[in-house]
């Protein structure tokens, strides 16, 4: 009979080393769960304890109750005052921008916090240091209502840093809009430089360029003798349905008239020309005069060199003489020429 197997000590010796690995690694993850555990309660309630802060509550403003509004920055401040429902610009009251005086005003009246972000007073990284930030105020009457600093945009581009009057925390304010209250007076000011109602036009005359553009909107005689506008013999106003001709009672294409007032209606001008005054330009390049309810009148002059990109001009319906581009120009020749064709 064989003798029974003997598991001798170098057999044994690798099960049992096996055992003790097996144990190690056991207490290793239940060190490693413990450490996760902690980990997450401490995040979990490190959360729960940022969050254990009351924003401060802005009321709203109507815009119309706005009567003056002053930004400043460190190379200057501008004031926009509300006069006979229309807004203007500084001491000299140049005509704003609408639209961006409309931006300006829902911010100013919709202000809202949504998150604290510092109270360390830290404000360079925020740029509401004094050399970056924007001091906003805005007034009902002689009354102060609305007061905060602007800082640059959150780095989502989705917020934007401010501070508010006697309170020195940094806040999230919803939306960037920096950019919105940081423009200079001339980036504010209205470019609109002529502006009329094209329904009501009855005759155009453009003189430059040893050309003559002269329309008329055309007339038709009724039975009783009477001379109406073609639009109003169907009971319409001029528009589409308005027949122009020119000095030879040729009639122009509407299309290509409806492309020139568009042109000249609602123009902008480059810039204007402050150190100026329209009575002392001379030199006409272009006359633009449109007859309706009343006289609008547009002057483009020559350059003072070839060299330059813009042409001064003057017009009945602004107060200051400015600036328009050789683009602009090219546009109204263009224009011209398609109805001379």
């Amino acid at each position: 009979m064989q003798s029974p197997i003997n598991l001798g000590p170098k057999i044994l010796e690798p099960v049992n080393a096996l055992k003790e690995a097996n144990m190690k690694l056991k207490k290793e993850y239940l060190i490693l769960t413990a450490v996760m555990v902690a980990l997450i309660l401490y995040l979990a309630l490190h959360r729960s304890n940022r969050t254990h802060y009351t924003l401060p509550e802005i009321s709203s403003i109507p815009g119309k109750h706005i009567s003056k509004i002053e930004f400043e920055k460190a190379d200057g401040t501008v004031v926009l005052n509300k006069k006979d429902n229309s807004w203007h610009i500084g001491p000299k009251e140049y005509p704003a921008d609408s639209d961006k005086i409309e931006d300006i005003l829902n911010i100013i009246e919709n202000l809202r916090v949504t998150a604290l972000v510092s109270e360390s007073k830290n404000y360079v990284r925020y740029d509401l240091n004094p050399d970056k930030k924007i001091h906003v105020k805005a007034w009902q009457g002689k009354s102060l209502i609305r007061e905060f600093d602007i800082g640059k945009p959150a780095a989502t581009y989705q917020h934007t840093f401010v501070k508010l009057a006697e309170d020195p925390n940094v806040y999230h304010a919803r939306g960037d809009f920096r950019q919105k209250f940081d423009p200079t007076v001339e980036d504010l000011r209205d470019k609109t430089v002529l502006l009329f109602v094209q329904k009501d036009l009855r005759e155009i005359k453009i003189v430059g360029d040893k050309k003559i553009v002269a329309l008329d909107l055309e007339q038709v005689v009724t039975a009783d003798g009477e001379k109406k506008d073609a639009a109003d013999k169907a009971g319409k106003s001029s528009g589409p349905q308005a027949s122009w001709v020119d000095a030879n009672g040729k009639k122009v294409d509407a299309v290509k008239v409806g492309r020139l007032l568009g042109f000249l209606n609602r123009l902008e001008c480059e810039a204007y020309m402050d150190d100026s005054k329209k009575e002392n330009f001379k030199d006409t390049v272009y006359t633009v005069t449109l007859q309706g309810a009343k006289e609008y009148t547009l002057s483009i002059f020559a350059k003072k060199n070839k060299d330059e990109k813009t042409y001064p001009a003057v017009s009945s319906e602004n107060d200051y003489p400015f600036l328009l581009s050789d683009t602009q120009i090219n546009s109204l020749k263009a224009n011209i020429d398609e109805i001379k064709k």
